[in-house]
């Protein structure tokens, strides 16, 4: 399984050739987005007609959301990192979720979120 993380999910959204050409070749496995994910894509949003395009694209995947025991494990790695490696509130709890269903999570933001060593990260496609 693959999660996808929102500079993913924006690169996707916007059309980008080599995001759609990996989506092609991943088609095989199964493919979801964090609920925060899709809430970060629609506070992005600038205006309802926006919001309606990038709702009817976040149907086409299944969402997945972190349990109360993945919230609390996120919230001892974001107090144990976020000072010495700037890792985010939001970033912790997509990360708990892509653990929490043995998923590897599509991202650039590898920076962030490489302190994390039981999460699977991949970078997708070059930018």
């Amino acid at each position: 399984m693959i999660l996808l993380d929102t500079d993913v999910m924006v690169d996707v959204l916007r059309g980008y050739e080599p995001a759609i050409a990996w989506l092609t070749v991943v088609s095989d496995s199964e493919i979801g987005i964090p609920g925060l994910v899709a809430m970060e894509l629609i506070q992005g949003c600038q205006n309802a007609r926006e919001q309606k395009r990038i709702e009817k694209a976040l149907n086409a995947f299944p969402l997945y959301w972190a349990e109360a025991q993945d919230c609390d494990t996120a919230l001892k790695n974001f107090a144990a990192h976020h000072l010495s490696h700037s890792i985010g509130l939001l970033d912790a709890l997509i990360a708990e979720t892509a653990i929490s269903v043995d998923a590897e999570l599509a991202t650039f933001n590898v920076k962030h979120y490489s302190v994390l060593k039981e999460l699977k990260i991949t970078q997708p496609y070059e930018k």
